[in-house]
């Protein structure tokens, strides 16, 4: 039967000439008739915890003192069925030749949203996309990257993509754990070790997910799906 989903996208070390040589785009999924339940949900755990229910969820703010909080979120995200994570990794975007082969920056970064989205993508469900506001995002460039997924798909009518819109982090928790399991992978592949609390809570993910969070996972993996994606020669 034909299902809606929303899709909650973030991206981290995004932009081009950031000295950060690695890239990751992650999406958090969710049938459309489940978020406000798990929204809600989300804010109990922040309340049991003695937080505000508008406190925001990010990776930024992993610490000694909240990682309880947020090894019961990690835990809350794998135990709910109503919840999955795919995520591509850019392990050098200095890899990168868009000269070469008559691109910018721009036009790859729509390509390779969509070999982030396309594995979640089913023609016979429908997807609405938020994504996070971004400075290298504009309104023209969410309309453009609108245009990518559905002509890739050949959804020429959007009635499979059929919203991409930009939303506020601290307004969505879905948004927010997306946040955090990139954040997570990102850390982690960077090969950062300043943060005990952060490395206990990758170690927790390490452990729900049985994957090493550097190599792409099985395909069918659909709880916890990341995608290690190496410049190829054509890019």
């Amino acid at each position: 039967m034909n299902e809606i989903f929303n899709i909650y996208c973030d991206e981290s070390c995004h932009l081009e000439n950031d000295g950060i040589p690695i890239m990751l785009l992650g999406a958090v999924v969710c049938p459309v008739l489940k978020a406000r339940e798990i929204s809600i949900r989300v804010k109990e755990i922040k309340l049991e915890f003695q937080l505000p229910g508008d406190f925001e969820i990010k990776w930024t703010k992993v610490s000694q003192g909240k990682l309880p909080f947020y090894q019961r979120i990690v835990d809350y995200f794998f135990d709910d069925d109503d919840l999955c994570f795919r995520g591509l990794l850019i392990p050098d975007k200095g890899a990168l030749n868009h000269g070469k082969f008559a691109q910018d920056h721009d036009a790859w970064y729509y390509k390779i949203y969509f070999q982030m989205l396309k594995a979640i993508f089913d023609e016979i469900n429908r997807y609405r996309i938020y994504i996070d506001i971004k400075d290298t995002l504009g309104v023209r460039k969410i309309a453009k990257l609108h245009d990518v997924l559905c002509n890739n798909i050949y959804d020429f009518d959007r009635n499979i993509v059929e919203r991409l819109q930009q939303i506020r982090s601290h307004e969505s928790a879905l948004l927010q754990l997306a946040d955090l399991l990139i954040g997570a992978v990102g850390y982690h592949n960077r090969g950062l070790k300043g943060s005990q609390a952060k490395r206990t809570l990758i170690d927790r993910i390490k452990q729900r997910t049985g994957y090493s969070l550097e190599r792409s996972t099985l395909v069918s993996s659909r709880k916890f799906n990341l995608f290690r994606w190496e410049a190829q020669a054509g890019e």
